[in-house]
């Protein structure tokens, strides 16, 4: 009996590739991905109002110098500590020169700074001095006090996902809010505001 011939045209079977494990890592990233936005899709959530693990904590404590050079009538707007951060309600805000949404939400910024209930403080987040002073000097200074957080680490300590983020301190010092990302006319007016009116009618301890 004779046995037919191989197929010349048909290579021998070999071992399969195998895709490296980092290969996938992309996909494994925006399947993830995808499912945190759709999870808030289905729950109705707004992405700027992520919880923090510091909700309903004390702020940090820690303390942050001066942006160099940057004055108001004559005198150093100071830094601030967690200690200033009691005694009234503060909104401490993150920010930088080179964050375009930073300049966007500045006007409303502007606005809240003539809220004499409020003391506005500010983060500048990894800036140079002369970044920041030209900023504010073009754009308006509303802020009380601003601590330089020139390595990054303050904002690591405050949970800060990204530039912008606005929080608000209760009177004990207390974080009973944060809002991630740029505020909008809207934002402002439907979320924040709200949240602010809050915080200022708990009462104080």
């Amino acid at each position: 009996m004779s046995v037919p011939a191989p197929d010349a045209e048909t290579p021998p079977a070999g071992p399969r590739r195998r895709l490296p494990l980092f290969a996938l890592l992309p996909l494994v990233v925006f399947l993830a991905l995808a499912g945190l936005f759709l999870f808030q899709l289905v729950l109705g959530r707004d992405p700027s109002t992520i919880p923090s693990a510091l909700l309903d904590k004390p702020a940090p404590t820690m303390a942050l110098g001066p942006v160099e050079g940057l004055m108001r009538d004559g005198q150093q707007i100071p830094g601030f500590s967690g200690a200033d951060l009691t005694g009234g309600v503060t909104v401490v805000n993150v920010f930088a020169s080179w964050c375009v949404p930073c300049r966007q939400e500045h006007p409303l910024l502007e606005q809240l700074g003539q809220d004499d209930r409020v003391r506005l403080f500010a983060i500048n987040y990894k800036d140079k001095p002369e970044n920041a002073r030209r900023f504010l000097g073009s754009l308006g200074n509303p802020f009380d006090r601003i601590g330089a957080d020139d390595t990054g680490r303050a904002a690591i300590e405050w949970g800060v996902y990204g530039v912008p983020e606005t929080y608000i301190i209760d009177a004990a010092g207390v974080i009973r809010f944060k809002y991630i990302g740029p505020l909008t006319p809207e934002s402002y007016r439907d979320v924040f505001l709200p949240q602010l009116e809050r915080v200022l009618g708990l009462p104080r301890t």
